[in-house]
């Protein structure tokens, strides 16, 4: 599903961007941490008091979510990376074991499509990168 070029971009960042739609349709984008699950080859997030989160219960009532990862790592030369999941969200309760910190709650989202520039192919310039676009 993933590249080893992308998996290996999605190990060294930590942190992405959630994007869920609320129940009025509005859009709600907020910064997480986030792992690769391996066993379930799902993007895994995390946080603080999750469950109790509005981004929670959004995917909770809708099951919809999009996630990006994105960075700049030059900019002479200008250098882009971003890579977008889109997918089935899940919002589960005791997934992980509570910690103090963390309550064990996950956003697991299975991505449906993967929308990849810069990733598998960091040398070229910005604008003369093709996205590598597909479903999965």
């Amino acid at each position: 599903m993933f590249s080893e070029a992308e998996l290996d971009y999605l190990a060294t960042q930590g942190l992405g961007r959630l994007a869920t739609a609320q129940p009025d349709g509005t859009l709600q984008v907020s910064p997480v941490g986030y792992a690769y699950n391996t066993e379930t080859k799902t993007i895994d997030i995390t946080g603080y008091e999750l469950a109790k989160s509005k981004k929670f219960r959004n995917v909770a009532a809708n099951g919809q979510a999009a996630f990006v990862v994105d960075d700049m790592p030059s900019q002479d030369p200008p250098r882009i990376r971003c890579l977008e999941i889109r997918g089935r969200a899940e919002a589960l309760t005791g997934a992980r074991t509570a910690d103090g910190h963390f309550d064990g709650a996950v956003i697991r989202i299975h991505p449906s499509r993967i929308i990849s520039l810069g990733v598998d192919d960091p040398d070229h310039d910005p604008l003369d990168l093709v996205p590598h676009n597909r479903n999965v």
